[in-house]
């Protein structure tokens, strides 16, 4: 195993602990196995048609789905091998999809004569499109959407248990109507909630494409013209669990796949937004942060508590949307029927992705270290009385006074007042009793709406 402190990219190196579980899904050995999957069960489908003399038992199907169910470092080595140097009667292929192919008939079940049968009619493109999507699907179900759950839960807790602390709200930078701590916290958990929606619709819906070198199946027509290839195309690749692609060139138009891209960048700028949001409510601190023993907040200032792990997910997170706003404006273009361009983009998905686990990972590791300081909410509310004026000249205008907005303009515009001062305001007013007593119970702490019954919005 490689040395984590030489490699190259980070991904591999400083954060290869936290980006290892995207290899099943992102790696060299990984997509060798996708390959590997697809190629096995295409000659298995190919023995399911009547047309066709090839004969697979039960036993051999076993032995044959083996080969990517049991996969190893060293069935990776040996196709990289067979593509690199060659080997046995195969000379190097120097093509990573004929490698695979060889590597099925080097292991085919003994007894089963099929070798004239692996890759018949097929273009490496048929093999490659449905890899990829298999592995991009597995990537986002089984790895990024797990991880979002996880920080959608950790705020909707954090929602529910502060539901009630009130805060200052900022528009502009500047003080405005109180708002709770927990609705806020519940804005990011319902974006999240309906952003990863959108990138599980997106994922499920990849679609895969089977149609020969320029997506006719012109070679499988004219082994077997009787057969119905685009039925067995659809039924082959609608049960690999993809959606089917009926009408494609060589390539397998990627805007599904774009269309996934686009899907995590929308999840990422949610984030990212929040971390930038959590990073001022701890400069303000609004929130107070738990010192982690042993660990060191600045080279040369030891009372430091930075807030790092938003910032290294804001980093990490807009690092993946670079890349996933290329992946998705390149894949979706190939020249005439193909070009080749976009094969050695595609091995940048997984890296994509891999900034995105970090990213995610940060937050929750962020979230957790964060406490809401109550006391200086509440001072800040008290110190900032000027905010009760939206809903003054709101209850004035109510009972008719067509200039309580200027009336409270002139009061608070640019100046620090008091409670005090507004109680001088209701004074002069020439409304009912009732109504002055409903403007003096006017406090910050309590102008929050239904700010606390917000939250209950949330599934």
């Amino acid at each position: 195993m490689s040395n984590p402190l030489t490699a190259v990219s980070p991904l591999d190196g400083r954060y290869a602990g936290r980006t290892r579980p995207l290899a099943p899904y992102a790696s060299e050995s990984a997509l060798m196995r996708a390959r590997v999957r697809v190629e096995v069960e295409y000659l298995v489908a190919l023995a399911d048609l009547d047309a066709t003399p090839l004969e697979i038992d039960d036993e051999q199907r076993a032995e044959l789905r083996a080969l990517y169910e049991d996969w190893s470092n060293a069935d990776a080595e040996l196709v990289k091998q067979i593509e690199t140097e060659g080997y046995g009667e195969f000379t190097a292929t120097n093509h990573d999809v004929k490698a695979v192919e060889y590597f099925v008939r080097v292991n085919l079940p003994e007894g089963l004569d099929a070798a004239q049968w692996i890759h018949f009619g097929l273009t490496s493109e048929d093999v490659n499109n449905l890899a990829h999507r298999l592995l991009v699907r597995g990537a986002v179900e089984e790895v990024l959407l797990p991880e979002l759950d996880g920080l959608i839960d950790q705020l909707t807790e954090m929602a529910r248990e502060h539901r009630d602390l009130p805060m200052l709200a900022h528009t502009h930078g500047q003080p405005a109507t109180p708002t709770t701590w927990g609705k806020e916290v519940a804005v990011y958990a319902a974006r999240l909630g309906k952003t990863t929606a959108r990138l599980r619709g997106a994922s499920d819906a990849l679609a895969g494409k089977l149609g020969g070198a320029s997506g006719t199946y012109a070679a499988h027509v004219a082994a077997y013209p009787e057969v119905d290839w685009r039925a067995f195309a659809r039924e082959f690749v609608t049960g690999l669990g993809l959606d089917f692609a009926p009408v494609t060139t060589q390539v397998n138009p990627c805007d599904d796949l774009a269309a996934v891209f686009d899907a995590v960048r929308g999840v990422n700028n949610v984030v990212v937004d929040m971390d930038r949001d959590f990073w001022l409510y701890v400069s303000k601190r609004y929130l107070g942060q738990e010192a982690v023993e042993g660990e060191t907040g600045s080279s040369t200032m030891p009372h430091k508590v930075n807030p790092i792990d938003f910032e290294n997910s804001e980093g990490n997170l807009s690092k993946a949307n670079s890349d996933l706003t290329f992946l998705a404006d390149y894949v979706t273009t190939s020249r005439l029927q193909r070009d080749l361009s976009d094969s050695t983009v595609k091995r940048n998905i997984g890296a994509a992705f891999a900034h995105c686990l970090i990213g995610y990972a940060k937050t929750q590791s962020g979230l957790s270290k964060v406490v809401p300081n109550e006391q200086v909410m509440r001072d800040d509310l008290r110190n900032t009385p000027e905010v009760i004026g939206e809903a003054v000249q709101t209850i004035l205008r109510r009972e008719g006074d067509t200039a309580a907005y200027e009336r409270v303009k002139e009061l608070t515009r640019g100046k620090r007042v008091a409670l005090d001062d507004f109680y001088a305001l209701f004074d002069d007013l020439d409304v009912s009793e009732d109504v002055r007593k409903e403007l003096k119970e006017l406090t910050p702490e309590t102008y929050v709406g239904v700010g606390s019954d917000l939250v209950d919005e949330l599934e």
